[in-house]
């Protein structure tokens, strides 16, 4: 795929007067955790052509002039009659906007949220608009009686799916996507796009798992045989086991032991991108997020959470040298329902100061809460250096919660088996990465040659580490392997603990292959691999590379091995 292809619409009939309008970046779009895996990705909408015609979630700005032509060739914009949108953000008004000025006549079809927050973004109190709150329908015609079911979750509280009878299509707003660009508009080979779909779920759907389960009871009741979703290919030949998949990947949320309370509010997305981050950076650390925002939360269910969580984060933009009502009220039911000896945590963005971070902060160290991170303040948009600083904040906050929870449970001696499982040796190697302005590093000893055409190694990445984010198929990443004699200094370096976003080549000798990734100059040798492709095992993810290149760096040194105790320490 080539990331300087211009930006284009694809548009491809899919179902009875059904089409679908594929805005595809073949770049990454922006800087949202989400789309961290830079495979570009597809902004779809669709047009239902019958005695009525409705266009279904128009694109963002980024897509508002192609995607006005692509319609333009196809039918008459005095023959609109209905705009459905699954949610509405503020990105989606310049392209509404223009849809306005050039079809007056529009009829907005949305959520009870959602109709409060299109009338914000437009600026407009007039609309015409069409609340669904799920019993509604709206007939097109022709069997096309669509029904709307609202499936609501904290970061998008507006969310509404539609179902269309006729075609026994589900248009799934945000669930189920994939950020991912290509030609082919349905997912054949489904399987190629596992990985994909796992990592959009762990960003986005993760900390709303109790949400998402709810949205899955609510869905189940309606034949359906194609996800039209908001991103990726459109989900037909593995719709089964896209379905079983996030009921499964939501029960691991909302069934773990441990929870993080994440409360915030966001003005202009900023603080909810930020977030995101955070959540992510929890979630693979094997920590559920209860994710909260408070503009939409009733007390009562904020306090509940409060109370359950082994800590909380509190985030919030500064708007008029303040924080916004609904944050100062959480932050109220924080104060008055949680224990300090739970961790806490602060976050935020700003355009111009930050007093509302300062005044969270403040708060909480008044009432002798631990931090469990550095206080996070953004000025204005995050680039990808902050995302990862989000990112590992919110695993060290998760590891930190679990390192508390061991202390105060009794350590057990290692079993016989752990013992003999430990005995199992391995080249002691640091596996370094970097793409873009995000670099990571970690030492492994889990290494194993995999295959001899083409030379191929796998090696385990826990799922917490902070550069298992760089190792998605298509990274590049380079390991180098340690020299015995030398190895202690290496070895000491990449195990001890670095801070968020902390960089961990600054007191070791590197130097960086053409891709990017640092090379250990005092290593015995290096091997630039590029990864092909992932499986999950347990708290790991299994990591299958092919070796590009390489080089042997001392042609009389011997390799490193470690020896360890038990299967249950490094």
């Amino acid at each position: 795929m080539s990331k300087n292809k211009p930006r284009d619409v694809q548009v491809f009939p899919i179902a009875t007067d059904t089409r679908i309008l594929r805005s595809r970046s073949w770049s990454r779009l922006r800087f949202e955790i989400e789309y961290a895996l830079a495979k570009g990705t597809t902004a779809n909408s669709y047009l239902i052509e019958s005695e009525k015609t409705a266009i279904i979630d128009p694109p963002g700005e980024t897509f508002t002039q192609i995607y006005l032509e692509a319609l333009q060739q196809r039918f008459h914009f005095e023959d609109l009659d209905y705009v459905i949108l699954g949610h509405v953000n503020p990105n989606r008004a310049a392209t509404l906007k223009a849809l306005l000025k050039i079809a007056p006549q529009i009829i907005f079809v949305c959520s009870n949220p959602g109709a409060i927050n299109l009338r914000a973004a437009l600026e407009n109190p007039d609309l015409q608009i069409l609340v669904m709150r799920g019993e509604e329908t709206l007939d097109l015609g022709n069997g096309h009686n669509l029904q709307f079911i609202p499936t609501p979750n904290p970061r998008y509280a507006d969310q509404l799916c539609t179902y269309d009878p006729q075609t026994e299509i589900l248009y799934t707003d945000k669930l189920f996507g994939a950020h991912v660009c290509g030609d082919q508009v349905f997912d054949e080979g489904w399987e190629v796009y596992n990985e994909d779909r796992r990592y959009y779920f762990d960003c986005l759907m993760a900390p709303h798992a109790r949400q998402v389960e709810t949205a899955l009871d609510k869905l189940a009741d309606f034949p359906v045989r194609m996800y039209a979703n908001g991103h990726g290919p459109l989900v037909r030949y593995g719709l089964i086991d896209l379905t079983k998949a996030y009921r499964e990947w939501s029960q691991q949320q909302t069934s773990a032991d441990l929870t993080v309370a994440l409360i915030y509010a966001s003005a202009y997305g900023n603080t909810a991108t930020l977030a995101q981050a955070i959540a992510r950076g929890i979630t693979k650390a094997g920590v559920a997020v209860e994710s909260i925002n408070c503009e939409f939360t009733e007390p009562e269910e904020i306090r509940a959470a409060v109370e359950k969580a082994g800590g909380f984060i509190i985030g919030s933009p500064t708007l008029g040298g303040h924080a916004p009502t609904p944050v100062q009220t959480a932050l109220g039911i924080v104060l008055s329902t949680a224990t300090n000896n739970k961790l806490a945590g602060a976050f935020g963005s700003f355009g111009w100061s930050g007093e509302a971070v300062d005044l969270i902060e403040n708060k909480l160290k008044d009432a002798g809460y631990r931090f469990g991170f550095d206080t996070i303040r953004v000025k204005f948009k995050p680039d990808d250096a902050t995302l990862q600083l989000c990112e590992e904040a919110g695993t060290d906050f998760a590891q930190a919660l679990k390192k508390a929870r061991k202390v105060r449970s009794p350590s057990q001696p290692a079993t016989t088996v752990e013992q003999a499982v430990g005995r199992i040796v391995g080249s002691l190697c640091v596996l370094t990465a970097k793409e873009g302005d995000r670099s990571s590093a970690m030492l492994a000893s889990w290494v194993s040659q995999a295959s001899f055409s083409p030379p191929g190694l796998t090696i385990a990445v826990a799922k917490d580490r902070a550069v298992e984010t760089l190792t998605h198929t298509g990274n590049k990443f380079v390991l180098n392997i340690l020299k015995e004699g030398n190895h202690l200094g290496l070895m000491k370096h990449f195990l001890k603990p670095f801070g968020p976003g902390q960089d961990r080549f600054a007191d070791v000798a590197a130097e960086e292959t053409e891709s990017g990734s640092p090379i250990l100059t005092d290593a015995l040798a290096y091997l630039e691999c590029s990864v092909q492709n992932r499986m999950e095992s347990g708290d790991h993810w299994l990591v299958y590379a092919t070796v590009e290149n390489g080089k042997l760096l001392d042609t009389d040194g011997v390799t490193a091995v470690h020896h360890r105790k038990s299967a249950t320490h490094y």
